[in-house]
């Protein structure tokens, strides 16, 4: 089961998405359909069975962000949470060999096509929920425990995203 939880920023892309779906693609796509099926015989025809399948993806993915904006909770921040990793901390972390890594941490529906974001459900962003500054975060992997420090935690938007 998916956390309901995203960012602002993440909402915003997903209405973006939405809108562009709907007023954009979906008509486009329909007038190709209806071209393609004007040509007669759609048994045969590529234009007419690629874009009705595209339509149906168009649809499916509609539906699903229609129901997925109405389900979501948007998380902003709040002043509380500076000085501790919670929903939304840009966090950077290092282990034993000073491999670093930083990462923003978000919503399930916001981690995709980013290698900077992680989803709240990760086993490393549980971890390191409520950690500060210098704090050890032990992670549980398939190759075993593996035990990051907190190096810095910032909740600005270091890197736009598109």
């Amino acid at each position: 089961m998916k956390t309901n939880l995203i960012t602002r920023a993440g909402f915003e892309l997903l209405q973006k998405e939405l809108t562009h779906l709907w007023k954009v693609e979906r008509p486009e796509t329909t007038k190709k359909v209806s071209w393609a099926a004007s040509l007669g015989d759609r048994s045969e025809n590529a234009d007419y069975q690629y874009n009705k399948k595209r339509l149906r993806e168009i649809d499916r993915r509609v539906r699903y962000l229609t129901k997925r904006l109405e389900d979501i909770q948007v998380i902003d921040f709040n002043k509380q949470q500076e000085g501790k990793v919670f929903f939304g901390a840009w966090v950077v972390i290092e282990n034993d060999e000073e491999e670093q890594l930083k990462f923003k941490i978000v919503g399930p529906d916001e981690i995709f096509g980013r290698n900077d974001f992680i989803s709240i459900d990760s086993p490393m962003a549980r971890a390191l929920l409520k950690k500060e500054v210098d704090d050890e975060a032990v992670v549980n992997t398939p190759s075993g425990e593996k035990v990051w420090t907190v190096i810095d935690i910032s909740y600005q938007d270091l890197q736009q995203s598109d």
